[in-house]
């Protein structure tokens, strides 16, 4: 769960007995997983009946976008507290066809009656992170049409049909998933739709391997596979949504919707040893993920060693600084004082890497001088003819705002808790406006004769960790030779706020009294997530993916 801006700044063991007992074991990871190599196509999710569908979709002649779609509307009914058509959805897929990125920001913005003054009015000094007056336009059901319309082969219709059996037919809830929905119980409660249709007689969270159904999302998902998403945007489902909304205390109007569309958009990229990182621009923070790179490439991290302490201690220090830019600059891009170009300009990074002490932490560095005046699923595809897709959709919190209109089957998002109320602040709240996004996709390519190639689509869910833990998979990959599912299940760190870092038990306490030496506060772990992550990666001839064991997902290929 991501804290709100102001303040920015889980384990599966797999024991095997045979003849092959020999074999070295994996010293540094969390997981046996192996990764999965394919030859035709691959997909990775957070729960296997999403990757199924998927694969199946795949298996069936559509494509990477197309696969995507289908496992993020089955990941809506088995994954409710993270995702669903009530959130919102960014995509990075390099397409075949164009032979370049496309980046598509499907978030919705503030409702007509958003404002600061009636917040203010109302006895709110922030914007509340939970309730109706949480709740923004869901942008994602915009997403999945778009990217099926200008990138898929399949209908909206045909991508619903597996999500519409399995919510109406039941399926068992994931271990996993299970824990996680029993520590919202209480959210849920307090609303009647989300106690109706979220909570087993009313009272609590389904358990591990109990079955599980959602008629009402069945019966959602059915009026938009007949009716389009203009049902939803200024439809009737959309009248319903509104209405239930606006007597709960809320701000969106019919127009809101009606209004809403999703926006293609230009990737962001650096250069880092040699290939080509990519991330969406503001309002998410994936430009953070971007800005440490640049600050780190300098350094000989690799002769450092893996998870050192001194490794350890120059990545938190660069997110650190990365971290108060995103605070201070980051918003709608329509609104923002700094161009997002800006920030990774070598005059400014110079100027933040300057900062970085390599033998002290810094507690709360100040952001820096322009140079000019969220919970979540992540999921990735390729195809037989090279197309790939980074793909996250997300309800920000757990069951997001904890509104469910009923009958409708869907939790909406509180995604009005990433506005700032700031005066001044180019991320505080006003109506029509985009908030601070935790989300983000990435993306890797690699130059060629002629251009760029993709190689790398992955991602790291789980609000203010995404950045720092893009960072982390990708330099497990380039500078430490780790195969895909060893640089997922290698432990990470989490910087927190100030001082405070949280690292996995794998990091030893020789390097957790170093850090400290170095005037790190090193946090309980247990308490803490350090996000899920998939990967797919392209190979000479044919795919590798993999899925980490944070979460109940699986990677599976054909």
């Amino acid at each position: 769960m991501k804290a709100p801006i102001s303040r920015l700044g889980l384990l599966l063991l797999v024991a095997m007995t045979s003849n092959i007992d020999a074999q070295e074991p994996r010293s540094t990871t969390l997981a046996g997983r192996s990764t999965v190599y394919a030859p035709r196509g691959v997909i990775a999710t957070s729960q296997p009946l999403a990757t199924a569908a998927g694969l199946a979709v795949l298996q069936a002649g559509g494509n990477a976008i197309d696969a995507a779609v289908t496992a993020a509307a089955v990941l809506n009914v088995v994954e409710p507290h993270m995702t669903g058509m009530g959130g919102d959805l960014f995509a990075l897929l390099w397409s075949n066809r164009l032979q370049r990125m496309v980046g598509l920001d499907a978030s919705g913005r503030a409702g007509a009656l958003m404002t600061r003054e009636e917040l203010m009015a109302r006895g709110h000094d922030r914007v509340p992170g939970r309730g109706a007056e949480a709740v923004t336009v869901p942008g994602a059901l915009s997403g999945w049409a778009a990217l099926l319309e200008e990138h898929g082969t399949i209908s909206l219709a045909e991508a619903l049909a597996p999500a519409i059996r399995i919510a109406e037919e039941g399926f068992p809830v994931t271990p996993i998933i299970a824990s996680q929905w029993a520590g919202e119980v209480e959210k849920l409660a307090a609303n009647d739709g989300a106690r109706a249709t979220y909570l087993i007689d009313g009272t609590r969270a389904p358990r591990a391997g109990e079955w599980f159904r959602n008629p009402d999302l069945a019966a959602t998902f059915r009026l938009i596979a007949e009716h389009g998403p203009e049902a939803f945007y200024g439809g009737e489902l959309g009248r319903r949504v509104v209405e239930g909304v606006r007597e709960l205390g809320g701000f969106l109007t019919l127009d809101d919707l009606a209004s809403h569309k999703p926006e293609w958009v230009e990737p962001m990229s650096v250069d880092f040893r040699g290939l080509r990182v990519w991330e969406l621009p503001p309002a998410g923070q994936g430009i953070a993920a971007l800005e440490m790179l640049r600050i780190l490439e300098p350094y000989d991290l690799a002769a450092m060693g893996h998870n050192s302490a001194e490794y350890l201690h120059h990545l938190v220090e660069a997110k650190k600084l990365a971290y108060a830019d995103l605070a201070r600059f980051i918003a709608d891009r329509d609104h923002m004082t700094v161009p997002p170009d800006e920030l990774l300009s070598d005059e400014f990074i110079a100027e933040r890497r300057h900062l970085l002490d390599p033998s002290r932490a810094a507690d709360r560095p100040s952001p820096g001088r322009a140079v000019t005046s969220s919970e979540t699923i992540y999921l990735s595809a390729a195809d037989a003819e090279g197309n790939m897709i980074s793909f996250i959709n997300s309800i920000y919190s757990g069951f997001g705002s904890g509104v469910v209109v009923p009958g409708t089957g869907f939790a909406l998002q509180n995604r009005g808790g990433g506005f700032t109320m700031e005066l001044d602040h180019p991320n505080m709240v006003a109506p029509g406006k985009r908030p601070f996004h935790t989300i983000i996709p990435a993306f890797v390519t690699r130059p060629t004769a002629t251009g760029q190639e993709p190689w790398l689509s992955f991602g790291v869910m789980g609000g203010s960790m995404q950045p720092q833990g893009h960072v982390q998979v990708l330099l497990n990959l380039l500078l430490f030779d780790m195969d895909l599912q060893d640089a997922i299940d290698a432990p990470r760190f989490r910087h927190l706020s100030g001082l405070r870092v949280a690292l996995e038990t794998p990091v030893t306490e020789q390097v957790r009294r170093q850090l400290t030496s170095m005037g790190h506060e090193i946090s309980d772990e247990r308490f803490v997530s350090f996000g899920g992550s998939q990967a797919v990666m392209r190979l000479e001839r044919g795919w590798a993916a993999g899925s980490d064991p944070r979460k109940d997902g699986m990677a599976a290929g054909h």
